[in-house]
Order: C-alpha cells, then structure tokens, then sequence
C-alpha cells in the first residue's frame, strides 16, 4: 500500500481537528452547570497530564528539553498561551450563554482571517478560483452578520485569537504535542491558582463530587488536546489558507446540533448561508478537477 504523502496526512489531521472541535459544544454545554472558568481551569490542568502521558509514551521529552532551552521559541509559545486560552474562555462562556450562534458565525469568519494572514505575513497565494471561494464564504458570513443585526463581539475575539494562534504556531514549527504540553504548562499555575483561590461552586472539591462528574471534567483534557495536536500536525503540512477552510466544519456541525438537539429553527438565513460556504468549499477542494474540465 502506497504510504500517504505529507499533503493528504495533513488533510487527514486537518479533518480530525475540526471533526473534532465540531462535536465540542455537546460536551461544555454539558457542563454548563460549571462555571466558565472552574471548566477553563480544568481544560488547562488535565491538558497538561494528557499531553506529558503521550509524550511520555512517544518518547518525546528531548523536544520538550530543546523548547525549554530556546528562549525565542519559548517567548512564543507564552504568545500563543494567551491566544488559546482567550479562545477557550470565549467559546465556553458563549456556548454555556446561549450565544451558540455568534460563536458559530465567529468559526465561521476564521478561515476568512486565515486567508489574510496567510497573504499577508506567509507570502501565500490564491488562484483565481480560490479568490472565487474566498468570495462565496465572505458572502455567507455577511448573510449571517445581515441576520443579526450586529457583528457582535464574540464573533470577532474567536476567529482572530485563533487565527494568529494558528499562524504564529505555523512560524514556531513546534511539534504539536510538544508545542501544546508547554502552552498549557505555561498556564497551568495560574489555573491551579484560581481552582484554590477564587472557584467558589459546589463541584470545585473534586473528593466531594461523583465519578461521573469528576470522569466528565477530567475528559477535558482530551477534549482539548487531540484536536490541538490535530491542528498541530496539519499546520505543518498545509498552507495556512488551505487549512482554514476546513474551519467551516465546524461550526456547519454546530449549526446542525442548534436544529437537530437544541430545536433552534433552520431559517432561510441559515440556509443561504450553508449554500454560499459549502459552494465555496467544494470550489477549493475540487479546483484542479474544475480547471480540468474547463480547459
């Protein structure tokens, strides 16, 4: 069997990332009977154990050492940090407000904010049915800004914070998992810190709460490693551009959770919106078969 080349790997992590981050929301709005940030910290803290068992089991502690030792690399990582962890608390606290909806027009305006960063900073081009795309997707968000009235403040923090956390990721180089482990290590005292200090529910005593409750909190960890390591893996092997339209999964998921589960109705907003991104999606994805078919 022919071994996968490191394109189709990347598509593949890529896939997983967003799969992944799509089918997020049913598992904190779960937990919406935990304050924001008791679940942030907990997000940060089982992080840390999950990501230093795998490199434990992958052998990857020389990695851990050399990032230490670079200052440079350090000093971004600590940039990144701060990234992820304002994409973390914005999206819990929309997600558990029933502001599902900004956050998914946020996700969705990210891949448009990949592809300026990735034109901007990466020196990364588009052909012109790209450009073609890119112009169906920005039509769909501003249907969605149109239907809301408003851009509203939730929907710019997310697809920003990411998207520069995704870029400056792509400038590092750090192996994912390594680059992860130190992200949330670099942040792990601080959530310790106000677990002890500050948290004030009946579920911050972990010996006083059920096993399901304490299982459901320690999946975080899980929850946010696997599809930042994804994400990690798929930044190293794809244009920055390329990987933001994967972004759309998504939240297209989140909108089917908000019709299908939580009996939001589908409007005709919603639904031109879904036809002018998956338009612009498969033009991306099929472009060299349409060029084929048009020369």
């Amino acid at each position: 069997m022919k071994p996968l080349s490191e394109l189709h790997l990347g598509v593949l992590y890529a896939l997983g990332a967003y799969l992944m981050w799509g089918l997020a929301p049913l598992y904190f709005k779960y937990l919406e009977f935990i304050p924001v940030g008791e679940i942030l910290a907990h997000r940060v803290i089982w992080s840390v154990l999950v990501t230093a068992v795998l490199i434990t089991i992958t052998r990857a502690w020389p990695n851990v050492w050399h990032i230490i030792h670079s200052p440079k690399k350090l000093a971004l990582l600590l940039i990144t940090t701060l990234l992820i962890s304002c994409n973390w608390m914005v999206f819990i606290w929309a997600v558990n407000n029933e502001r599902m909806l900004e956050a998914s027009l946020g996700y969705f305006i990210n891949p448009i904010i990949n592809v300026v960063l990735g034109l901007m900073f990466l020196k990364e081009s588009l052909s012109r049915v790209k450009w073609i795309a890119v112009f169906l997707a920005l039509i769909g968000v501003l249907v969605q800004v149109y239907a809301l009235g408003a851009l509203p403040w939730v929907s710019l923090i997310l697809p920003i914070s990411f998207g520069f956390y995704g870029l400056v990721r792509k400038k590092i180089k750090v192996e994912s998992l390594t680059g992860l482990f130190i992200e949330t290590l670099l942040v792990a005292p601080i959530a310790i810190y106000y677990l002890f200090m500050f948290a004030t529910s009946d579920y911050v005593n972990m010996l006083n709460n059920t096993l399901s409750v304490n299982l459901w909190l320690m999946f975080a960890g899980v929850v946010t490693a696997l599809p930042l390591i994804f994400f990690g893996q798929a930044a190293l092997r794809l244009k920055l551009s390329t990987l933001g339209f994967f972004q759309y999964l998504a939240p297209s998921l989140l909108f089917l959770f908000a019709v299908l589960i939580y009996d939001e109705p589908l409007d005709v907003d919603s639904l031109i919106t879904f036809m002018f991104i998956w338009s612009g999606i498969a033009l991306f994805a099929f472009e060299k078969q349409i060029l084929r078919k048009f020369k």
